[in-house]
């Protein structure tokens, strides 16, 4: 009969100890590529975070009413410092019959009829307004008639607030109390513009802790036209973008002419001690 015979203590610690030593050659080989895709990883989703909401800036601003993109200066965001952006997003727009619009520019006038027809459904633009010939963004908060912006209310008005809207097939026409608009000439063009109302965004409590960003980028809505602006906006909730944020600045240049402008935006996200800075430039049109 075979006599059975099995590990002894020697031969087992042997056993452990190669093992441990193939283990740890193991590791070493394989640490460097998992924390190369591990930190792979997280910059390309800090890359992600910060080209989506650039992006989204872009597309509102690209949308927005003329002239109303505020404030105008130079603004870097802190701790302390709410680095933010305000502008009226528009809906649609067209041309205005003049001959119907005469009494606007003068007297006032309650309704507005349009060349072509830009509603599809009676009431379809409710509770919007309609603007005609905004030049100013009223970034001083100072409203006149001498500068009228859509961002101001009587006295100083070049926006109405829309009633109701009948669709007329090759006419539309829109509903609205008693307004005289501002200039008295009108729009050269006979343009005019739906708003649905203000958006913004805003940076606030950037800075770097522990090797992550401190700051938010929001984006607020839904809250009524102020004549003057606010950071955050006053009465309203803002939608996370972005965090982890360490660095916000923008700075926008409207052109000597007024026809044109640009908006330049950085955003830095950082997380784990990995940062990425994205700069963004948006060609934003001015012609009312």
């Amino acid at each position: 009969m075979p006599q059975l015979r099995g590990f002894t203590l020697v031969e087992m610690i042997v056993a452990i100890t190669i093992t441990g030593i193939v283990a740890v050659m193991v590791a070493v080989f394989l640490k460097s590529p998992v924390e190369g895709y591990v930190a792979s990883a997280r910059r390309a989703w800090l890359t992600d975070v910060a080209d989506t909401a650039l992006r989204r800036i872009a597309r509102d601003v690209q949308a927005a009413l003329p002239n109303s993109l505020r404030p105008n200066s130079a603004c870097e965001a802190s701790g302390t410092t709410v680095c933010g952006l305000e502008l009226l997003l528009t809906t649609t727009g067209g041309r205005y019959s003049q001959d119907a619009a005469e009494d606007c520019f003068s007297s006032g006038c309650t309704s507005l009829s349009t060349l072509g027809s830009v509603i599809a459904a009676d009431d379809e633009l409710k509770g919007q307004h309609l603007v005609i010939y905004n030049l100013h963004n009223n970034d001083g908060g100072s409203c006149s008639a001498s500068y009228p912006s859509a961002y101001c209310g009587a006295g100083s008005n070049n926006r109405a607030q829309i009633s109701g809207s009948t669709d007329g097939g090759n006419s539309d026409s829109f509903s609205f109390d008693s307004t005289v608009f501002r200039p008295a000439t009108g729009s050269p063009s006979r343009s005019f513009f739906i708003v649905s109302g203000p958006v913004a965004y805003a940076c606030s409590g950037v800075g770097v802790s522990g090797g992550n960003g401190t700051g938010e980028l929001r984006r607020y809505q839904g809250y009524a036209i102020a004549a003057t602006p606010s950071w955050p906006p006053t009465g309203a909730s803002g939608r996370l973008l972005a965090h982890r944020v360490s660095a916000c600045r923008l700075n926008y240049a409207p052109a000597a002419a007024g026809t044109n402008g640009l908006l330049e935006l950085y955003l830095e996200i950082m997380e784990g001690g990995e940062r990425v800075g994205l700069y963004h430039e948006v060609h934003v049109d001015n012609a009312p």
